[in-house]
């Protein structure tokens, strides 16, 4: 197959093809094919949907949505490799509607040419705003590309409807310990494109120091690739040490995935530290998620939740706080906004708790879901009609205002229902 270049002159081919020994060893090991790719098992197995879609040459336009790290790119260039398309890397970062356009244009010429299907790869893709987003929208219709984006965030919340009802979301998930290590130890054997070259470092280096390292870059196999080649080769005549690699880490990745378990961890310590009045604690993981990177909206939105199950009417100025700092992370961003965020979150910790609005309502909507044919009563409705008058709507309706504290000793939850207490 002849290669010609694309728009920006990149090979036809994924670059995750190739081998260029100036790379960065990430670069250089990312896999060729399908049976080389380590991880995504539940995508990618023998009988799993993606695989057999690859394999039949069934593809529509996909969202890879997962935690740095886990192959995204390097999946895309695979597809695109396996299928014989044409291969576009396009980066939200740098691209604009022009460029989209452009891409678009010479996508549609190769295909009048001779049907030769084009991948457009989007990586960071939640990064394009709402017009850009929505310039793809034609050609994912037409078939004129098929679209691969690439997000580490929610694409229910970053990517337009429009588009994503257009496209198929797959889930990467975070690699294993012992996935990343078994990438690592690959990478030391590989004498082509790896570190092979070094066996006289390597040699003994025993698997659980590679599982450390893997530990410590949070399961992102990028970063503990590159990691692992900086302390091969600055250390070139000394056996490789833990301390090595330890140095060529500078510090320990904070192990925070915005999408993964992990993500879903700390945010209940965050939660459960609020609910149990350790102020201190709460800081910590609001830091935790802050400093990994977690979108402060979301923390500000679990604030806010929180004000009103975990403190409700024992504090009712909770939620007039959580709100305010809600607004103020929306107005300012971070990294100010962590300030606001930090006193709505210790205000709730040392907040009086209560929890008798949340079981009030959750026993109310039990209710709810088991009556929901039961019917209004007939007092309770309005009869803005002579019909409805006449059926008895509003009769014996009570004013509360014309009674002693505006109360009256009117029923008003449906027959079913009387007399039931929630708070």
């Amino acid at each position: 197959m002849k290669n010609e270049p694309s728009l920006f002159g990149e090979p036809e081919i994924a670059p995750v093809l190739k081998s260029d020994a100036s790379a960065p060893l990430a670069e250089r090991m990312r896999p060729r094919t399908l049976d080389e790719f380590v991880g995504q098992e539940h995508l990618l197995a023998e009988g799993k949907l993606l695989r057999r879609l690859i394999a039949e040459d069934k593809l529509t336009s996909l969202i890879f949505w997962g935690p740095p790290g886990t192959g995204k790119t390097t999946l895309a260039g695979i597809i695109a490799h396996q299928t014989k398309s044409h291969f576009v890397p396009f980066s939200a970062v740098t691209s604009g509607i022009k460029e989209i356009k452009q891409v678009m244009a010479d996508a549609a010429a190769l295909r009048s040419k001779g049907n030769r299907r084009t991948v457009l790869f989007v990586d960071e893709i939640h990064r394009f705003n709402r017009a850009q987003q929505d310039a793809f929208l034609p050609y994912v219709e037409n078939g004129t590309i098929t679209l691969i984006g690439a997000t580490t965030e929610n694409p229910s919340f970053e990517i337009n409807s429009a588009l994503l009802s257009r496209m198929r979301v797959f889930v990467l998930h975070q690699l294993t310990v012992e996935q990343v290590a078994e990438i690592l130890q690959h990478a030391l054997h590989d004498a082509e494109r790896g570190l092979g070259k070094y066996q006289s470092q390597i040699a003994n280096l025993p698997f659980e120091i590679l599982q450390w390292l893997a530990r410590q870059t949070g399961g992102d196999a990028r970063n503990a690739l590159n990691t692992l080649e900086l302390a091969v080769t600055s250390a070139p005549t000394e056996t490789l040490t833990q301390a090595h690699l330890r140095e060529a880490l500078q510090r320990a990745n904070a192990i925070y995935d915005k999408t993964g378990e992990q993500h879903y961890n700390v945010v209940s310590a965050f939660i459960k530290s609020i609910r149990n009045s350790d102020a201190d604690a709460t800081l910590y993981w609001l830091a935790r998620m802050i400093e990994g990177g977690e979108d402060p909206m979301f923390i500000a939105r679990r604030i806010v939740h929180h004000a009103s199950e975990d403190i409700g009417l024992a504090d009712p100025q909770a939620l007039v706080v959580a709100t305010a700092a809600a607004n103020a992370t929306h107005l300012i961003g971070l990294p100010e906004a962590r300030l606001a965020l930090a006193e709505a979150a210790v205000y709730l910790a040392n907040a009086p708790k209560s929890n008798r609005v949340y079981l009030a309502y959750e026993a109310a909507a039990e209710d709810a879901r088991a009556t929901q044919a039961e019917p209004v009563p007939l007092h309770l409705r309005n009869a803005p009609t002579a019909l409805m008058k006449g059926l008895g709507y509003g009769k014996e309706y009570k004013y509360a205002h014309d009674f002693e504290n505006a109360k009256t000793e009117m029923e008003c939850l449906p027959e079913k229902l009387r007399g039931k207490k929630y708070y």
